[in-house]
């Protein structure tokens, strides 16, 4: 009898692809946060965030990357045609807009005295509430 020379491993594949599947980006916007599009075709313009995709590390934000999507109607009252819908961004090109001052900032974590985690603005100091 022939030995194998490629076995299977597919407790290890899985394992491997499981974890790939699991990893997150780290992203400084959440839900609701408002943003400044720093760069691309809306550079400069601002919007509220509408869904975070962790995996990609894209965002969703409100009339930003308006694309238009050919779509079909699917039932006899629906109309088909051309629809404008907001295409998610990649996060690297946005920034947090701060509560105070109303100005792009970037942020860094602290510990609060009560124990919890707090977004700071760099230049102010002033926290940035996190709405969920």
């Amino acid at each position: 009898m022939r030995d194998l020379k490629h076995r299977k491993t597919a407790g290890k594949r899985n394992r491997t692809r499981h974890s790939i599947n699991a990893e997150r980006m780290k992203m400084h916007v959440s839900k609701n946060d408002t943003v400044r599009v720093m760069r691309g075709d809306d550079k400069g313009r601002e919007g509220k965030v509408l869904r975070t995709y962790p995996k990609t590390g894209r965002v969703l934000v409100e009339g930003i990357n308006i694309v238009k999507k050919h779509r079909k109607a699917r039932t006899a009252e629906e109309q088909s045609g051309i629809i404008e819908a907001p295409a998610p961004v990649h996060s690297s090109n946005l920034m947090l807009i701060d509560a105070k001052t109303g100005e792009p900032t970037r942020t860094k974590a602290r510990i609060d005295t009560d124990g919890t985690k707090e977004r700071v603005g760099v230049r102010t100091g002033e926290p940035i509430p996190r709405t969920r």
